[in-house]
């Protein structure tokens, strides 16, 4: 039985009516940028560099690779051999750093002299996953088949890991206000959360034993969202309560619901990733728990695995696996009231 902490009425999104029509019928902008080495290489998981330009990955490619927005030119950067990478994240100094998937690594490409510094991670430890910096600019990281998350200390080169249960597969990966990551486990009807200070794993159940969530994004007030991938549910944790409420997609339970955001005004914005379709975008209102936005994503075969939501331009940046870097522009949508 679960423990009376993560139990809570479920509140599920009202069947479509007049008023939710008009607001699905929003799209926002968006621009693709067709990746010159081709949808084999899986080009994925972009990050906006200080300068404007995208990194990004090919994960069966092996490579980083550099976009330039405004001419639409790409430059690829060759690294270590073998590491395969899932993610790249753009320090504050403009240094990316990857998460090499299968030679078990965590690596540093500086893009101005293209030179590359690779960080193995520590014995069993073999499949760094997903990246993201805390305010100190180290970084946490997901390892999905290994069953753990990490902290690597970028200065003093150094690792700490904690061990999760070996079914639960760590997946994506948040930090919230106060700089405690959240995390996904993907194997399980749980999130994750680590303190900082004392590197203890503290767990919530979400949904029911069928869910499978899979990324997380965090809004202003701290509260955690999440995609269930199994059930079509885009969800919802109160870390102080405990209690969790599910939100219908439009797309059903067949819907799929994978790479997520959320933007500078708490709108959490989820791919809808069924490969029978076409993958699309869906917008929901962090204030009125409405759909507010749908967008369909043109490509076949076009899985939007992680997106990130840019400040700076208010653009959201995702790869896909029909081989392009693409940006959905969300600054001119209004929220119905």
């Amino acid at each position: 039985m679960r423990h009376a902490l993560f139990l809570s009425a479920i509140t599920l999104a009202l069947p479509i009516g007049p008023q939710m029509a008009a607001q699905e019928t929003a799209a926002i902008p968006v621009k693709q940028f067709e990746v010159p080495w081709g949808r084999q290489d899986r080009p994925r998981d972009p990050s906006v560099h200080p300068d404007g330009s995208v990194f990004f990955v090919g994960q069966e490619g092996n490579y980083v690779a550099r976009l330039d927005p405004r001419t639409g030119e790409f430059k690829r950067f060759t690294i270590a051999e073998g590491a395969y990478p899932h993610t790249c994240a753009v320090d504050a100094r403009g240094i990316v750093w990857y998460a090499g998937n299968r030679n078990g690594t965590i690596g540093r490409l500086d893009p101005r002299t293209g030179e590359v510094t690779s960080f193995p991670t520590p014995e069993g430890i073999s499949d760094p996953h997903t990246m993201v910096f805390d305010k100190q600019g180290n970084i946490w990281f997901t390892a999905q088949t290994s069953g753990a998350v990490g902290h690597f200390d970028v200065t003093a080169k150094t690792f700490k890991i904690v061990m999760t249960d070996e079914r639960s597969r760590p997946y994506g990966i948040e930090l919230d206000s106060k700089g405690n990551p959240w995390f996904n486990l993907f194997g399980t009807n749980k999130i994750g959360t680590i303190d900082p200070k004392t590197m203890a794993l503290k767990t919530f159940e979400v949904g029911t034993e069928r869910t499978r969530d899979r990324r997380i994004a965090i809004a202003s007030d701290d509260r955690v969202y999440y995609t269930d991938y199994t059930r079509g549910f885009l969800g919802r944790l109160d870390p102080k309560t405990g209690k969790f409420e599910e939100f219908a997609l439009p797309g059903g339970g067949n819907s799929l619901p994978y790479g997520m955001t959320i933007d500078d005004q708490d709108r959490v914005w989820v791919a809808e990733a069924n490969p029978q379709r076409p993958n699309r975008l869906v917008g929901f209102d962090h204030k009125t728990n409405k759909i507010i936005s749908v967008t369909e994503v043109p490509g076949e075969i076009n899985t939007i695995r992680h997106m990130v939501f840019d400040k700076k331009s208010r653009m959201i940046w995702f790869g896909a696996d029909a081989g392009f870097i693409s940006r959905a522009d969300v600054s001119a949508l209004k929220v119905a009231m």
